[in-house]
């Protein structure tokens, strides 16, 4: 008997053009795609007609469907997967899927294409040598502070309700850091605004911001000695009782290091 396999298919993440050649084939040639939304993903195929047999896939119903999709390719059968946009996976369901697959035995096929995270980074002109994607930025301001004293650069998806509060909690690490703030990539009303962290929290204080958005955030400076030893001696003070915020603005004073970037080291331990 012969035996299935799954096609992992990356989509638009806006301007539908945006599709391959050979994603459109292998969605042709399946015997059924599962998507998250059968309607988002109908609108693509109808574009470019291509008829297809489709079933949900999202978060709610991944691991019965999983299993179900898994049977039929173990039966010769040949799955498509994809998500609303993008790649599946990325912040995306399909990891079970795919996880399910591989424990099976069959052949999992991932075909290139869009990514938010890959233009963001390119778009931001900050250094893409090194580069760290985080998914969707945490929410808690302990945790994002944390997470900028990282010294390569972050990308990250963010909800346009909270690109001012963290950027605000970025400024307050490291006001001079580059960042750029993404906006409905590949679409009719896409944006890049690169600055300082200053600048940027200021912009979006009050802004309106609409669409979906993607954070590129510079790395930190690197950590030098000096601030190691600010570092240690805050920690020391911290450890006796003193406030982080106060006692960081003392060490800086005496040792000629930011206490930003200070507290950003004592908070990111």
């Amino acid at each position: 008997m012969p035996v299935g396999r799954l096609v992992v298919c990356p989509t638009p993440i806006g301007n539908l053009e945006d599709v391959t050649l050979r994603v459109l084939s292998a969605l042709r040639d399946a015997h059924v795609v599962a998507c998250e939304d059968t309607r988002r993903t109908r609108v693509l195929l109808d574009r470019y007609g291509v008829d297809a047999q489709l079933v949900s896939y999202h978060e709610h119903n991944e691991q019965s469907r999983a299993a179900e999709l898994v049977r039929r390719m173990a039966d010769g059968e040949t799955v498509a997967l994809c998500s609303d946009a993008g790649m599946p996976l990325v912040s995306d369901p399909g990891f079970v899927l795919v996880q399910a697959c591989v424990g099976a035995g069959l052949a999992v096929e991932v075909l290139p294409g869009p990514s938010a995270a890959l233009a963001a980074l390119v778009a931001s002109a900050l250094p893409a040598e090194t580069w760290r994607f985080v998914g969707f930025l945490p929410r808690k301001k302990g945790e994002q502070t944390a997470l900028f004293a990282a010294t390569e650069t972050l990308v990250g998806f963010e909800s346009p309700r909270r690109v001012g509060a963290t950027l605000a909690v970025l400024a307050a690490v490291d006001p001079d850091r580059p960042v750029a703030v993404c906006r409905e990539l590949t679409k009719v009303h896409e944006e890049v605004v690169r600055g300082t962290a200053g600048e940027l929290a200021a912009r979006y204080a009050d802004a309106e911001v609409k669409g979906e958005v993607v954070l590129v955030v510079g790395g930190a400076p690197p950590v030098d000695g000096d601030l190691q030893a600010g570092v240690r001696a805050l920690r020391e003070l911290v450890a006796a009782g003193a406030k982080a915020r106060p006692a960081a603005a003392v060490v800086a004073e005496l040792t000629g290091t930011s206490a930003n970037a200070l507290y950003a080291a004592l908070t990111a331990r």
